[in-house]
């Protein structure tokens, strides 16, 4: 039985290979009906210039040590910006043996709690590779509505995200947010995709969520550092933010902080919510 990072490098094949359409790369149709979407095994294997034979070994784990040259014309064939071509490279990594594994550290060094507190009345929190939440500041749980009514065991970005009502109605765009949370977890297979706790949350929110699964299972990646992120709290109404995301550990910690323009509405609003959350 293959492992599950050679299982998640060859899904990421497959799936990326299903996205493509032979007629916007100028293949011929060939022949015979095709039953299934996308690029069929052997086309990709010609454009990326390595036989079919050897492709399938990839699709199937096993074989488990690419080149750097075979990745790099496989990204090409597949199409992949630089984000997505950095995952495929990761999962070759660690398919291969020569990424280390990194484990997760739920705990978060004291300059980084005191930060937390430094920052106010902007919401920050710490997260996790699987987005949990191993510590926040009171406006940071305020703002992401109804988080902090869960055990803290539970809290959980992309969790909420899918499973607490309130998300619904707290992202304007509630699809495109549903879209990058889980982008951003596929990112994370990439560092290590044996991660127990990444694959329990991973198949929970597949189960109980039709979006995500759907949305699983087309490997999209993306690290998100800034960003423009709009809110309609319950209790304060709409707030715009500059979001920043921060590494702050090699075991993938990262600080997500929430700033506002002062002396703007969004501003005033963010000291409210401040004041809600005491």
């Amino acid at each position: 039985m293959s492992s599950p990072s050679r299982s998640v490098l060859g899904e990421f094949l497959r799936a990326r290979r299903a996205r493509l359409d032979h007629t916007d790369l100028g293949l011929p149709a060939g022949t015979g009906r095709r039953r299934t979407p996308g690029l069929r095994r052997e086309e990709l294997a010609a454009l990326a210039g390595v036989s079919i034979d050897y492709y399938i070994r990839l699709e199937q784990g096993r074989e488990t040590n690419p080149s750097a040259e075979v990745l790099r014309q496989l990204a090409r064939a597949l199409r992949l910006d630089a984000e997505a071509t950095d995952h495929l490279f990761a999962l070759a990594d660690r398919t291969s043996g020569r990424g280390p594994r990194l484990r997760s550290r739920s705990e978060v060094r004291p300059g980084i709690l005191q930060l937390l507190e430094t920052l106010r009345p902007c919401p920050a929190y710490v997260r996790n590779r699987t987005n949990d939440i191993l510590a926040s500041n009171p406006e940071g749980l305020a703002l992401l509505a109804g988080i902090g009514e869960w055990p803290a065991d539970r809290r959980n970005t992309t969790r909420h995200t899918f499973l607490h009502p309130a998300a619904r109605t707290l992202y304007p765009d509630w699809a495109r947010a549903a879209a990058a949370t889980v982008a951003q977890l596929r990112t994370a297979v990439g560092a290590d995709p044996d991660d127990p706790a990444l694959a329990a949350l991973a198949a929970e929110l597949a189960e109980a969520s039709p979006e995500f699964a759907e949305l699983w299972r087309r490997h999209d990646v993306r690290r998100r550092h800034t960003d423009r992120k709009t809110f309609l709290h319950p209790d304060v109404g709409e707030i715009a933010f500059r979001y920043e995301s921060l590494d702050v550990g090699p075991e993938g910690q990262r600080l997500a902080i929430y700033q506002t323009t002062p002396g703007t509405r969004d501003h005033e609003r963010m000291r409210l919510l401040s004041l809600a959350s005491r």
